[in-house]
């Protein structure tokens, strides 16, 4: 059971879901969402407020920058994207704590959550059933 018990624990420590960041957003929590697709995925549609930080182009001098007492929500396109691994991979790296955005943007309308871009659609928000 405590290894059952660890495994949960552990996977909460590292992933999220768009439900609990939404609400974190709306809370104020000292959290920074972090887009690491392209600046041309990004533009097109984004979660509201996301920063865009290619993971290809993370390095020490382009987080010089970043607040490292944040959380650092990482995402991509969704489950058949790996960037936003990437991007926490780098991040954690340079030493800021970071979590992966489960099922990334797609999963974040798929709860209804609104976007914001060139393609941005509003939001329905959906009641979660969690």
């Amino acid at each position: 059971m405590n290894h059952q018990m660890n495994h949960y624990k552990q996977k909460l420590a590292f992933e999220t879901d768009a439900w609990d960041v939404k609400e974190a957003l709306d809370r104020g929590d000292p959290i920074v969402v972090v887009d690491g697709r392209s600046a041309d995925a990004y533009a097109r549609e984004r979660i509201p407020g996301a920063v865009n930080l290619p993971h290809r182009a993370i390095g020490p001098e382009t987080t010089a920058a970043l607040d490292r007492s944040k959380l650092y929500i990482c995402y991509c396109d969704g489950i058949g994207c790996n960037a936003s691994t990437k991007t926490a991979l780098k991040l954690l790296t340079l030493g800021f704590e970071v979590r992966e955005l489960m099922g990334g943007l797609d999963w974040w309308k798929r709860d209804g959550h609104a976007t914001e871009g060139d393609e941005a659609r509003a939001g329905t928000e959906i009641a979660c059933g969690c």
